[in-house]
């Protein structure tokens, strides 16, 4: 014989009644089968009587609509034949439920006792609509078996009458399925009473332990216990085994596939409990034994939560070296009816900390504060703390113990995502590690703790892009082209959820569809708003997010430290933030060294040139850069390479704006701004404390030139066509070349126009190329050189890529 119980969501319509129906009837052995109310019926039946204790003719409205749904419910299964049998039965219960809550609304109060009488019939309606559907179907009344105190509500269950009166009603013997309403049971007074919330779990246990069956199945709407919560963590899988110690643990902290009792009287006579899915009843489901499963790497069976907890907090000198503090404490507690969820002490006997539900705070608080009365008013060596909207997180497996790394594990996915941990617990037998966290931060501790253990091998970014013009556009194509392939060859998932330009922004927790991104901004973003966008970033607190900046903006850069504040890495090709003031560039590296994430901006200088890196790479080993010499303007490098007998000055300069060379207004390049920014930052990087004032500058175009409109510049620089040929056959016969070169020598920095000869590393630069050469401790006799591409959109855009890589860490 197997038991199989059926949860409330499993009968939520004919529909799914049918598929029951069907699960049922296709058993190879002959099945006791529990029932639960129908989904949300016991939520509307104690509505009702709450408004009939109160006196409020509503309740009549609630009355009907039960009555609607069971009658409607019935014609739906049945046909005419079998209608007017089944119509009789349930007509009878709800005429004596609508005659209680009558008797209630008229006295206007009502007791556990009626309360639990008219919950009842919830599952006896249920059971009854099952009955007479099911073929060789035969109701068993659940009340006459099940014995109980009179604790209405959550009523104790006599284990020894209530085993003795199911094997006396119930044998093997005999072909017919036997239904019983779950959840109900009755006093030796033949009072009616419930089992508490889950208590049709329970009912299930008691008959499959009375009967010594070797399987109770639970059919529920998942498709068993999960790693996490499906709802929180969509990455959550089925687990296929548990054992009954990792299943209880699981059900204490959150995990309402099974109603925690459930397991105890399974255990005692080591029944097999399968959690099956009513609508999936292909799938495995879970499978809890005596014995724990492997179900794979991860030492860790599952991850399971407490949303709202209070965590109440004795701490005082009073309490260090005093007997009997705790006994008192919980003694207390235990006397108020007060339940503690989890419980942590400070070995100094300092303080000792507890989890309760928040309903249960004022009385905990006013109970210890006439407990302690002594020593919290009169001494005042001891304090009372109480802290609010907390959740707790437990992570729950048998392999577990003694496997190193597990706590590690947990906390280094915390702090890496700016989660703080309040309070932890573990027992000795570390089957539970258990961690306190703010109530906000609860959706994106399960994920990080989730993909800490059971995808560590796959790394998940979250990308918010603001720019998505040449430079943005292009990263987003290659981001689309390559996403794919780093998720098969580093198991590197990238999501890119937001996205923003000059006009409109969007923000997708489900990604955005890269393909058709420009479609998707038009016709669902709102209006740019970067605040907003900071604050939608911080609010939707996702583990792993990335900043990106392909703006020249002043206010997006303003926003990088309120971002990496927030435990948000930002990847930059705008050069504002770092050519600023030092005081501002000093603030960001030490925000983003602070909350362990990363300010990238390889792209600042030399576009995709490891320039950054390696200069970090120097520093970090132990060196000193005591010199640069380098050619960091691909536009200005353009400029002079394009000038010939047949390239005029200003025609070179249009040619790199056509190209997409230089900035729209090409004065900025011009002006040698550009490449004092790049000095500067390089010069920080390699640890000299300078501002922009102390770069010189020689520029190369009289000031004239950059006064005016663009128009204006347009016609002035064509007026020095002629004295720029006449220097350029000069240095043609000199075998020498323009080259506009940024210096560093020991502090000291510069930027002007050179002239440089074949001796000159610089001097075969072509096109847009950049060189460094740098002299360091290490490197004095010959410097390093590094020289490519240093100004394109694409090469930017594929070192922002490479950015974004390296906060991956793969």
């Amino acid at each position: 014989m197997k038991v199989i119980k059926f949860g409330g969501s499993s009968v939520k319509s004919a529909k799914k009644i049918k598929d029951v129906k069907h699960i049922i009837e296709s058993q190879q052995e002959r099945v006791l089968v529990v029932v639960s109310a129908l989904q949300g019926m016991t939520d509307k039946l104690l509505e009702m009587c709450c408004l009939a204790a109160a006196g409020n003719q509503k309740y009549l409205d609630l009355l009907k609509e039960i009555r609607d749904i069971h009658i409607s419910m019935a014609r739906s299964l049945y046909t005419s034949t079998s209608l007017e049998t089944v119509l009789e039965e349930i007509i009878s219960l709800l005429d004596e439920m609508e005659n209680i809550t009558e008797g209630i609304c008229r006295v206007k109060d009502i007791t556990p006792k009626i309360q639990d009488r008219v919950l009842s019939f919830g599952e006896r309606l249920s059971a009854i609509l099952i009955t007479h559907l099911v073929t060789k179907g035969k109701y068993i009344e659940s009340r006459q078996l099940i014995n109980t105190d009179n604790t209405f509500g959550n009523a104790r269950v006599n284990i020894t009458k209530t085993f003795n009166n199911i094997r006396d009603a119930i044998s093997d013997e005999g072909d017919s399925i036997l239904i019983t309403p779950g959840f109900i049971g009755s006093t030796d007074h033949n009072e009616t009473t419930t089992l508490g919330r889950g208590g049709s779990d329970y009912t299930a246990a008691l008959f499959s332990a009375a009967l010594n069956v070797n399987r109770l199945e639970i059919w529920t709407d998942v498709d068993g216990f999960m790693t996490a919560d499906p709802k929180k963590v969509r990455k959550a899988i089925a687990i296929k085994a548990l054992s009954y110690a990792e299943a209880m643990e699981l059900s204490h902290f959150g995990a309402r596939v099974i109603y925690t009792p459930t397991i105890q009287p399974a255990y005692k006579k080591n029944i097999e409990i399968a959690v099956k899915n009513t609508f999936n009843p292909s799938a495995p489901g879970t499978v809890i034994t005596k014995e724990a499963r492997s179900i794979g790497e991860s030492p860790i069976k599952g991850i399971s939560s407490i949303d709202d907890i209070d965590l109440i907090t004795l701490q005082g000198p009073g309490m260090v070296g005093v007997k009997g503090i705790s006994m008192r404490l919980f003694g207390t507690l235990a006397n108020n009816n007060v339940n503690i969820i989890l419980i942590t002490q400070a070995s100094s006997e300092y303080s000792i900390s507890f989890a309760i539900h928040p309903l249960d705070t004022q009385k905990a608080v006013t109970a210890l504060k006439k407990e302690f009365e002594p020593e919290i008013r009169l001494r005042k060596e001891i304090n009372i703390m109480v802290e609010k909207s907390l959740s707790i997180i437990a992570i729950v497996g048998e392999q577990m113990k003694n496997t190193p790394g597990i706590s590690a594990t947990l906390f280094q996915s915390l702090g890496r995502n700016g989660i703080s941990v309040i309070a932890t617990a573990q027992g000795s037998s570390e089957l539970n590690i258990s961690v306190v966290i703010r109530k906000k931060s609860l959706k994106k501790s399960l994920n990080v703790i989730h993909e800490g253990f059971f995808l560590s091998h796959i790394k998940e970014l979250h990308l918010f892009l603001a720019g998505i013009g040449t430079v943005g556009g292009i990263l987003l194509q290659q981001i689309h082209n390559q996403q794919k392939k780093l998720l098969d060859q580093l198991q590197l998932k990238i999501n890119v959820v937001g996205i923003s330009n000059s006009r409109k922004m969007l923000v997708n927790t489900d990604g955005i569809k890269l393909q058709d991104y420009k479609n998707e901004l038009d016709k669902r973003g709102e209006k740019a708003d970067m605040p907003k966008l900071v604050n939608t970033i911080k609010k939707l607190n996702l583990r792993n997010s990335v900043f990106i900046d392909c703006t020249a903006s002043e206010p997006v850069s303003e926003m990088y430290n309120a971002l990496l504040d927030s435990f948000v890495s930002v990847v930059t090709a705008n050069k504002i933030a770092c050519s600023s003031e030092y005081s501002l560039y000093k603030e960001l590296k030490s925000t983003a060294l602070k909350r362990d994430v990363k300010f990238m901006f390889e792209t600042n200088v030399g576009a995709g040139l490891p320039i950054i890196t390696t200069i970090n790479d120097l520093i970090k080993s132990g060196d000193k850069i005591i010199k640069m010499e380098a050619v960091l303007s691909g536009t200005l490098n353009f400029i002079f390479n394009e000038i010939s007998s047949e390239v005029s000055l200003s025609r070179a300069i249009m040619m790199a704006k056509e190209k997409g060379f230089s900035e729209p207004d090409p004065r900025i390049d011009l002006s040698g701004i550009d490449v004092v920014r790049k000095l500067l930052i390089l010069a920080r990087e390699s640890g000299y404390e300078l501002e922009q004032t102390d770069v010189e500058i020689t520029p190369f175009l009289p000031p004239g030139c950059f006064e005016g409109s663009l128009d204006d510049f347009w016609k002035k620089v064509a007026t020095y066509d002629d004295e720029f040929e006449k220097n350029r056959q000069r240095l043609e016969k000199e075998s020498k070349k323009w080259r506009f070169v940024a210096r560093l020598n020991k502090g000291k920095a510069d930027v002007s126009l050179q002239e440089v000869d074949a001796s000159h590393p610089a001097y075969p630069l072509e096109g847009s190329n950049n060189i460094l050469l740098l002299t360091t401790d290490r490197y004095d006799e010959q410097p390093m050189v590094i020289r490519g591409y240093g100004a394109g959109a694409e090469v930017t855009a594929a070192g922002v890529f490479a950015d974004i890589i390296r906060i991956a860490n793969v």
